[in-house]
Formats: C-alpha cells, sequence, structure tokens
C-alpha cells in the first residue's frame, strides 16, 4: 500500500512499490520537476497560510529547477539489489508520512513528493558504505539518542579547540568524559562580521575557512564516529545571509530567487504585520522588515538587516533544504539542530511563531532524511514558552513524526528559578504542565548553552501559585545579575525590551550558581544543577568549560567584533592544561558514571514532579519497567527531610532502597512517628528498588 492524496487527506490505495519508485525516479522529469506553486497562487486569504499575497508575481514554470535539485534519470542503476530494495522499502515506509506533510504545505503534494523522492535517491546512493552501515545500526536500534549512555557537549570550534583539526586532536578528551554526542556551533560559512556568531549563513556547502574545508570536517565525523562521539551541526532554517547566493540573484532580478523570500514595495503589509510581531533583538535590531536598497523592496527580516527570512510556503524552498539535508549527511553529520525553526511559517495577526505547518514541515523534512539517511536525526531549537514546546517533538496527527529531540527550555529556566527561591513549587507546578512527549522522543537538557536565559516563566503557571509572572521575570534577571541583595549570581543583563519589561541573562553555570562570588556553596550548588540535568531522563547537553567550573570571561568586550554581545561573557576559551576546579570535575565525572550504570534513565520514560511536600525539596518520579526512580534535589543552603511516606508513594520499599549518586542505602531518622531521609545542603538523590539494577542492565 502506498498513499495518495485526496481533498487534503492522505489515502492508502494498493501500487505495486517498486513500479512507483520508478515512475518517480525516470519517468516524471517532465512536469513535476516544474511544480513552483506557492502561496502566490492561492486565495491571498487562505485559512492554512493566512499571509496576503504579494506583488512579485508567479514562478515562471519553465525556469530551471534550483540549485541543489538533483538530475534526471534513475539515480539508483547502478546500485546492487539489495541496495535497491532497501531504499524501496524506506520510501514504502516514509512515503505516507511525506504526503502527510505536503498536504498541509500544497496545492500539489505528490508532484513535491516525487522531487524530493528522486533528491533522497541521489543523496542514497552518493552515501558511502560506512555511512550505508551506520544506516543499518541505528534502524536496527532507533532508541540510540535515548539511551542513558548518552552525554553531549557543545562548543564552538574556535573556543574549544582553534579549528576542526584541534577538535579531532582532542577526542580523547571527549571521551573520558563520557560524550558521545558533540555540538559543534556554527561553522558553515557565514557572511562577514557582523553575522550573529554565524547564524547568518552564507554558504551551507562550505565551511569558515578559519575552521577547515568541508574535507576536514568529514574527517573529523570519521574520527569522532570511530571513538563513538555523534556530531551536531546547525541548519538555519528560518532565513540565510544577505550575501548568500539565493539573495544574490534576488537582487540580481531573478524571479525564482525573488520568490525565495518575504519582499513588499511598500509598507502597508510590514506595518500591518508588526502589530502583532514581538522584537528578537529591541536593542540593536528593532522591526522586522529592513529596506533593500538594490532590491528596492522591504525585505522580511526577523533578527537582523543581513538575516533574510524565507518564504517557505514555496516548495523551491523546502526542495533546496531537504538537499541540503541530504549533503551534511553524507558528510557524516548525524544530529541537525533545526534553528529558528519557530518563526519558519508567517501568518498575519499572529507572532508568526510557532505556526502549525512548521511541523508539516518538519515532518516532511524528517521523512526525506529517513528514506536517504535514516541514522540522522533533528533536534529543534525552539525556545518558545512552555504552552509551545511540546508541539515540537509531535502532537496530535504530528505524534512522534518531528523532531527526535527538542531543548527543554522549560526545565532549564526552573532550575535557576528554584536556586533563586529556594522554592521548588513553581518549578513543580510548571514542569506538570507539560505533556509527556512521544515515547520514540528525548528532551535536550542542559543548565547552560551559547545563548542567553530568556526568562520563560509562564504568566498562568506564576499565577497558579499565587504570583506575579511579570515581577517575577524581573526578579530573576535582577538575581542572576547580582543586584538582588544576598544574591550569590554574578551575570549580566542582556537585551532589556523597555516596552515589555523582557530582560535576558548571560553568564556561566559556575558563576551564576555563586563560585565567582566566593561562596562556600557553590561548589555543591554547581554539582546539584548538573545532577537534576543528568538526572531528569533526556539527553544531558554539557555547555564547554561548565564540567570544570569556568567562571565568565570578563574580558569579552575586548575584542572589537565581540563588544556589543554580552553573550561572549559565557563563551570562554578552553584552558587547555588547566584543570579547573577539580571538586566540580570529579564531581560531574561521578554524576555521569551513575547516570550511565542507571537504565531508569532511558528518554523514554517521562519524569514525573511529586507533590511538593516541603518547598525546599523537588520531587521527580519515573516509572521504568525495572521498577521506579525517585529523584530528590535540595535546593536550599539547610538540611531537608524527606518523610518515608514519600518513598512509598513513590513505589519504593524505603528499608530496600538504594541511592544511586552514594552508593548507599539511605539511613532514615526517626521523628515523631515517621522516619524521615535527611538532604544536607543541595544534596540530590537518585533513589532506586535495591537489586533492581544488573550489572547487564548498567551496561545497557
Amino acid at each position: 500500500m502506498v498513499s495518495r492524496v485526496n481533498r487534503g487527506k492522505v489515502e492508502s490505495i494498493p501500487l505495486n512499490p517498486a513500479r512507483l519508485i520508478r515512475k518517480v525516479l525516470v519517468g516524471a522529469a517532465a512536469g513535476v520537476d516544474r511544480a513552483t506553486t506557492h502561496q502566490h497562487d492561492r486565495d491571498p486569504r487562505d485559512p492554512r497560510v493566512g499571509t496576503p499575497a504579494r506583488d512579485t508575481g508567479r514562478v515562471d514554470p519553465a525556469a530551471p529547477a534550483p540549485s541543489g535539485h538533483p538530475p534526471t534519470g534513475d539515480p539508483l542503476a547502478a546500485l546492487p539489489g539489495h541496495r535497491r530494495a532497501v531504499f524501496e522499502a524506506r520510501v514504502r515506509r516514509w512515503r505516507p508520512d511525506l504526503l502527510e506533510g505536503l498536504a498541509e504545505l500544497y496545492p500539489d503534494p505528490e508532484a513535491v513528493a516525487g522531487r524530493l523522492v528522486r533528491l533522497a535517491a541521489r543523496a542514497y546512493a552518493d552515501r558511502d558504505d560506512e555511512l550505508h552501515d551506520l544506516d543499518y545500526t541505528r534502524t536496527l536500534q532507533p532508541d540510540w539518542f535515548q539511551q542513558p549512555s548518552m552525554l553531549g557537549y557543545a562548543a564552538y570550534t574556535e573556543r574549544f579547540a582553534g579549528d576542526l583539526r584541534g577538535v579531532a586532536g582532542h577526542t580523547a578528551y571527549l571521551q573520558d568524559l563520557g560524550v558521545t554526542y558533540l555540538h559543534l556551533m556554527p561553522l558553515l560559512t557565514p557572511r562577514p562580521r557582523p553575522n550573529d556568531g554565524g547564524y547568518a549563513v552564507q554558504d551551507y556547502r562550505s565551511v569558515r575557512p578559519d575552521l577547515g574545508t568541508m574535507e576536514d570536517l568529514a574527517d573529523l565525523t570519521r574520527t569522532l564516529r570511530a571513538a563513538g562521539i555523534s556530531l551536531c551541526l546547525d541548519l538555519v532554517l528560518n532565513h540565510v545571509a544577505a550575501e548568500h547566493e539565493w539573495a544574490r540573484r534576488a537582487r540580481a532580478g531573478e524571479q525564482r530567487y525573488r520568490d525565495y523570500f518575504l519582499t513588499f514595495a511598500d509598507r502597508e503589509l510590514p506595518d500591518a504585520y508588526e502589530r502583532t510581531l514581538p522584537e528578537v533583538f529591541p536593542d540593536f535590531a528593532p522591526g522586522s522588515f529592513s529596506w533593500d536598497e538594490q532590491l528596492g523592496r522591504w525585505v522580511w527580516t526577523t533578527f537582523n538587516s543581513w538575516q533574510w527570512d524565507l518564504d517557505w510556503s514555496n516548495p523551491d524552498v523546502l526542495v533546496e533544504y531537504a538537499d541540503i539535508v541530504c549533503f551534511l549527511a553524507n558528510r557524516g553529520v548525524e544530529v541537525l539542530r533545526l534553528d529558528a525553526i519557530a518563526f519558519t511559517w508567517k501568518r498575519m495577526g499572529t507572532s508568526c511563531q510557532n505556526q502549525p505547518e512548521v511541523h508539516a514541515l518538519t515532518q516532511v523534512l524528517r521523512a526525506v532524511a529517513r528514506i536517504a539517511a535514516p541514522a540522522v536525526v533533528f533536534k529543534a531549537e525552539a525556545i518558545v514558552g512552555p504552552r509551545d514546546l511540546p508541539a515540537y517533538l509531535g502532537q496530535g496527527r504530528h505524534h512522534g513524526k518531528v523532531s527526535d529531540l527538542a531543548y527543554h527550555n522549560s526545565l532549564m529556566v526552573q532550575i535557576w528559578n528554584m536556586l533563586a527561591t529556594r522554592d521548588v513549587r513553581l518549578t513543580a507546578h510548571a514542569l506538570a504542565q507539560l505533556p509527556a512527549p512521544p515515547a520514540s522522543t528525548s528532551w535536550v537538557t542542559y543548565a547552560r548553552c551559547h545563548d542567553d536565559i530568556g526568562w520563560a516563566v509562564d504568566d498562568g503557571d506564576a499565577a497558579a501559585l499565587g504570583v506575579d509572572g511579570w515581577a517575577h521575570r524581573r526578579y530573576l534577571a535582577d538575581f542572576y545579575s547580582g543586584d538582588v541583595p544576598g544574591s550569590f549570581a554574578r551575570g549580566l543583563l542582556f537585551q532589556e525590551n523597555e516596552q515589555t519589561g523582557d530582560r535576558r541573562t548571560c553568564g556561566m553555570l559556575a558563576s551564576l550558581a555563586g563560585a565567582e562570588a566566593g561562596d562556600p556553596l557553590a561548589v555543591p550548588r554547581v554539582l546539584l544543577v548538573h545532577a537534576v540535568v543528568l538526572g531528569f531522563g533526556g539527553l544531558p547537553v554539557l555547555w564547554m568549560g561548565d564540567e570544570l567550573g569556568l567562571t565568565n570571561d570578563w574580558e569579552w568586550d575586548a575584542e572589537p567584533d565581540h563588544a556589543d554581545d554580552s553573550r561572549w561573557l559565557h563563551r570562554p576559551r578552553m584552558p587547555w592544561g588547566s584543570p579547573g576546579d577539580e571538586r566540580i570535575r570529579a564531581g560531574v565525572g561521578h554524576l555521569v558514571r551513575a547516570r550511565r550504570a542507571l537504565p531508569h534513565l532511558h528518554a523514554s520514560v517521562p519524569s514525573v514532579p511529586m507533590l511538593t511536600r516541603d518547598p525546599g525539596v523537588l520531587l521527580l518520579r519515573r516509572e521504568h519497567p525495572l521498577g521506579p526512580m525517585l529523584a530528590a534535589y535540595n535546593v536550599t543552603e539547610q538540611d531537608r527531610p524527606v518523610p518515608e511516606s514519600v518513598l512509598r508513594e513513590a513505589g519504593l520499599d524505603p528499608d530496600r532502597v538504594e541511592d544511586r549518586l552514594s552508593g548507599t542505602r539511605p539511613v532514615l531518622h526517626d521523628s515523631e512517628g515517621e522516619r524521615l531521609l535527611r538532604l544536607t545542603a543541595y544534596q540530590p538523590v537518585w533513589l532506586v528498588a535495591e537489586g533492581s539494577v544488573t550489572a547487564t542492565a548498567a551496561t545497557g
């Protein structure tokens, strides 16, 4: 059975799959390649689009195919029979997902699907044997990224090791730390500075010259793969640099490429959109539209005037990006971080974020990747409010069909919230509001990253606890900039919006947790943060230097290119030869080993907040097939009790329980008729039933 689209719905029909694929690969070159109809050709108020038509005209159907489009002919013709059979099987499996997503986006999904299948076939034929083997392995173990043995690490190439060859030279360091996933911050060729830290990409098919070449990148992926480490790279979806080939050809008057972008002859429509659009960088890039003199039009520029938003209602844009996905996959990239994904679809009268079509686009790109290179997984960079976050891992008809990974931004914010307030009630409530993600996906858990902390405390969550959300967000920003009396934190404000009161925070984990202020409890506080991140059950990612307890780089603005961006405060250079804080390094190593040996932390099992008994102790329960797990975290400077009734409520026998962090049976103390487990200042415990973790289970 395969699928067809009827009135926007996908239905199954009997058809010979091999014949279908031959037709797609060989026989459709005459008409399907030229299917470029997009929202310009629809009713401008189509509710699926909601975007008024622009006066750029229709795409010429005789125009050449997009630059990344594969040639006609059967790219599988030279492959052995078993390879062709595998490709045909994948098309049978993923074509329904492909068509279902396309039906939400374009009037002729069959035509666009044909282009994408041919593109995937060419990438599949070009994929080397080692990567085909990885595809087979990952197909047999689709939960590879959910395993407790997974540990992520994120860094800028130049700050970590100078260049790509330098990164390869430090593979042993990453292995010793237990890293299995390495995210190198933007390294594809950007425009000249300023370039938003590399997120204004000029060429997706080359590497920044100072970091190396595409050959160096392929060599690095081979080195990392041999060490059991998957490489993650950024793929910016919402925009390209104004110097990108597509933008240059648009300026030169090529209508096909003008239709890759959202441009306007006057301010009527931009002004209408601006009424509901938030500003991303209010300090130095206010507004969302910029005038381009050469183009003679207003260009949609959500982030900066030199980052041009793309028109994803044009299927040519989708085909281009699908080809880029396959290109990077064939260089050995195993995880693609879909940057700025929330902004990709525009709709009048909204914030133009988190629109339903965003998830259809992701489903289509994922289906293409599953056909051509199933070892590759997607990570959604959706730093959005907690109500919008779950959809990026799949809800409703997109359940389990979109990104495989998504940042748990809410967890990060709530970790810092409970440390500042010494109160877990808002944290427990906020985490309880998020539905469990699909069991085939995983949260990416983290405490710090390359970006600032946006205080995404939901007003509804705050109100449920009797807290004013606006005032609390300001309090957190003040606390972590060190402006609240008694604060242990040393950070900086980033991008204050005077109209909305929105303020964000920069700083290294250790500096925000008190190390820079000389707080005597800074080390246990730092290790508590790591314990929450590592014990939540997703894929935990360490920001470079946090494993050593590195503090802020207060000379961040000495480099002229960084002087106007305080986020460089928490982007120090790796101090090779310096051990950092040995207590933090040893503590992180211990936590990583404990996590690896605990099957209860498989990402398919959600962490569920329990009823708060003590405002100073966060209780998270996990129900694993091997038995329950209770994680308890004291977020205060004082000892805190956990009654034995909490253990029983979690499904544990208080007399037959072990703490996987200390490796001991906890001591329960009698107190007024009920025994209590006492947690010292900032102490975490990971409690499971004795004997539930066998040697075999612990080693996977």
